[in-house]
């Protein structure tokens, strides 16, 4: 690793100095000297003066300037290489030389090469080829990194070749690594930001390779000095190395490096970074191949995590493929999506999971319990403004959910609806590491008496543990990206159904007001020959009785029992039917003076009754159609004392207060359960759906003592004509009542349902 001090928005380095085993000369662009190295006189045998102001032919012949004139200085970020033969005060001299332009500025680099012995460049192509044969045929990426590593090694013969891996905040880790026996293992252990600043990464990221031969050779300065505008030293070859970077691999025992950037979507994703206890100097061609090796690696590196990446993508669309089906099959968004459990919690790779669906949670797997959910929902609203919001360390955020780190340090959740509260809450638990750092990070940090903060060389390598709570596993973008693609799913689902029942509201609404226009019109127009049906019946049965015998009498009395049997069930749909028509008359109504009335004309119309009402607290005013409400409860009324067989019979009618709930309340059946929902954009179904002031839901009951009504008979009971006795029991009836009951109830946004035990009585409850 190399420390660079310089600013977060400085990137190019600019020190004036080089490393001690080449020559730098800058030329203007008709190649004339301007600059040079002051070790000349050490390479060239002749001194820095002699040089300044010459073209460079005067250290080069016609050929090499043919080739160097020819390069194509003028591409950003491109160090070009050649062989040139440099004329120096023994002769001719071989060199590796770099070439690369900096605005106005070609800069030449000069590497004498040092060994007698020519790399075998055969050789060093055999070990490529065959390394990257190796690689390419290694799929999982840690075995990737690591046979790397190795190939590195074999190459160059370094004592240590790591892979070293930074993480989104510039920090790193060890993730494979290959030394000689004697060595302290590196592997496994982190580093902070501050070991590798900004300015260095970025450097390494434009360079495809960076090499010190030997850590503790002293810089070489540039002459002239120009510190007005100092030469952009940021690719050059030779650029000298920062004083604090000596330090700090002096204090690991370094004594030359090198290292690979690794490239990944045009990033520095990490490097192969090599470690020597001696210096060492390698020549160009096999820093060359190594150059080769690492930009295959890369390439190589982007192709095994974007595997990893689409297979696990895979299974997330698969996961949400199928929970999408089941909601466009489904009649309950819940159900659908909770049911299978793993499917709902694979979708973003969580342990735990809440719906939340209005007032309605339903949780799945390993979650805090409903109360805090809840808390945790009114603590989004107020701090959450986007449709998805994440963290790995919740407890950091929201303290509050330190009580439940066990399943829930980390929280992905997701806004389905903003005008509803429509949420899906995903969990994950506290993941307590130990993280391993090469010595105290906090060491790198020296703060200063005037406040400022100044980078220093730590001191100590040594495994330093750091005890990591409170945090889950961090959420992966493509996790985040499935979550958002399930709330479009889901958007784009209810907007189809959404319109598809609009449509069928629309037809439903045109039928009704026919079929009430015909029940109407049938129901008034047949009243008129069937009260003619009575009319001659009761006059053949008064003035003709005596010629008539006993079997015809009884056949007449039959014929004006049916009529009177058949008007009453006219007029009952048609009552059905005006109220379908009629607009109601809503107003503030005192429930109190309303049963009243209602209880007095039941008295007056039985003379001999024996029906205790009781009502045990005075009722609340609230807004309705007064006319339609007293049908409701004289309807109830006279229910409750016809269908009793107790010698001693009540009724008692009341309602119940905020929060209260009857056994089971909402629960039975289709009339009121939370179980029944309109899932696609409506509120749940159910007692608390409706509230006369708009604040607090209020549930009215009219419960008896009498007959009772059997559990699969509660849906019965509001259908039209539907009797659960014959016609002469109970003092007949047509069955309608109940269902103009229902019918006023949901004209004033509410519903009704019963909760009864048979020979136990019978409770209705109704909301408006």
């Amino acid at each position: 690793m190399e420390l660079l001090l310089t600013s977060h928005d400085d990137l190019t380095f600019n020190s004036g100095s080089i490393q001690p085993h080449g020559v730098l000369v800058a030329l203007s662009t008709q190649l004339q000297i301007l600059q040079v190295s002051s070790n000349t006189q050490d390479y060239l045998g002749k001194q820095p003066e002699e040089l300044l102001g010459q073209p460079l032919s005067f250290l080069l012949d016609g050929l090499c300037l043919e080739a160097i004139a020819q390069l194509p200085t003028d591409e950003i970020d491109t160090v070009n290489y050649l062989k040139l033969s440099v004329r120096t005060h023994e002769g001719e001299r071989d060199c590796d030389g770099f070439v690369h332009r900096v605005e106005d500025i070609i800069i030449l680099e000069l590497e004498p090469i040092q060994s007698p012995v020519q790399v075998n460049f055969l050789n060093i192509h055999t070990l490529i080829k065959g390394a990257i044969a190796k690689l390419k045929r290694t799929n999982n990426l840690i075995d990737f990194l690591q046979l790397a590593a190795q190939e590195v090694r074999n190459i160059t013969g370094f004592d240590r070749v790591m892979v070293y891996q930074f993480d989104h905040q510039g920090a790193g880790s060890v993730i494979a690594e290959v030394k000689t026996a004697e060595l302290s293992p590196y592997l496994g252990l982190h580093y902070p930001a501050t070991d590798i600043p900004r300015g260095a990464r970025e450097l390494y990221r434009r360079n495809l390779l960076r090499i010190i031969p030997c850590i503790d050779a002293q810089p070489v300065e540039l002459t002239p000095t120009t510190d007005d505008s100092p030469l952009d030293l940021s690719l050059c070859v030779l650029r000298s190395v920062d004083p604090c970077c000596v330090e700090y691999h002096q204090n690991m025992g370094v004594a030359a490096l090198m290292a690979i950037p690794l490239i990944k979507d045009d990033k520095l994703w990490g490097l192969i970074s090599c470690h020597h206890q001696t210096p060492k100097y390698v020549p160009y061609e096999i820093r060359a191949g190594c150059e080769f090796l690492g930009q295959i690696v890369s390439s190589e590196l982007a192709n095994k995590v974007i595997q990893e990446e689409v297979e696990y993508k895979i299974r997330l669309e698969s996961l949400r493929s199928g929970v999408v089906e089941s909601i466009s099959q489904a009649d309950n968004l819940t159900d659908a999506l909770i049911h299978p459990e793993p499917r709902l919690l694979g979708l973003v790779g969580a342990t735990g999971a809440a719906v939340c669906l209005e007032n309605e949670i339903s949780l799945v797997g390993a979650t805090p319990d409903i109360e805090d959910v809840r808390s945790l929902i009114s603590w989004a609203d107020t701090q959450v403004r986007d449709n998805i919001f994440y963290t790995d360390s919740l407890p950091k955020l929201y303290p509050e959910a330190e009580i439940f780190k066990d399943t829930a340090s980390g929280l992905l959740l997701l806004r389905i609806s903003k005008l509803r509260h429509y949420y899906i809450l995903w969990f994950r638990p506290e993941v307590i590491r130990t993280v391993n750092w090469a010595g105290n990070p906090n060491d790198s940090i020296q703060i200063n008496s005037d406040g400022s903060v100044t980078l220093c060389p730590r001191k100590s390598f040594e495994k330093w543990q750091e005890l990591v709570r409170l945090t889950s596993v961090p959420w992966r973008e493509c996790e985040i990206d499935s979550a958002l693609s399930l709330r479009n799913a889901i958007v784009g689902i209810v907007l189809k159904k959404a319109e598809e029942l609009a449509k069928i509201n629309q037809q439903l609404e045109t039928s009704n007001r026919e079929l009430a226009s015909f029940a109407y019109a049938a129901s008034h127009d047949l009243k008129e020959p069937l009260r003619g049906i009575y009319n001659y019946s009761v006059i053949l049965l008064e003035d003709y009785a005596s010629v008539l015998d006993e079997d015809a009498r009884d056949y007449l009395q039959t014929v004006i029992s049916l009529s009177v049997r058949m008007e009453t069930l006219i007029n009952g749909l048609l009552r059905l039917s005006q109220l379908g028509q009629e607009a109601l008359n809503l107003q503030a109504i005192n429930l109190n003076e309303l049963l009243d009335q209602a209880i007095n004309v039941f008295h007056a119309s039985r003379q001999q009754h024996n029906l205790e009402v009781r009502i045990p607290r005075p009722l609340p005013t609230i807004r309705c159609d007064s006319v339609l409400i007293n049908e409701v409860f004289s309807n109830l009324i006279t229910n409750a004392f016809k269908y009793n067989d107790k010698a001693e019979k009540w009724v008692e009618i009341g309602y119940l207060g905020i929060g209260e709930r009857g056994s089971g309340i909402g629960g039975q059946g289709g009339h009121g359960g939370q179980g029944d929902a309109d899932h696609f954009g409506s509120s749940p179904m159910g007692f608390a759906a409706s509230s006369v002031d708009s604040q607090s839901p209020i549930t009215f009951y009219v419960r008896d003592n009498g007959i009772g009504i059997p559990p699969h008979h509660y849906h019965t009971i509001f259908k039209l004509f539907k009797r659960l006795h014959t016609q002469e029991k109970y003092g007949g009836g047509t069955g309608a009542g109940l269902a103009i009951a229902k019918k006023i109830i949901e004209r004033h946004g509410g519903q009704i349902w019963v909760e009864s035990n048979p020979g136990e009585g019978s409770t209705f409850y109704l909301t408006l």
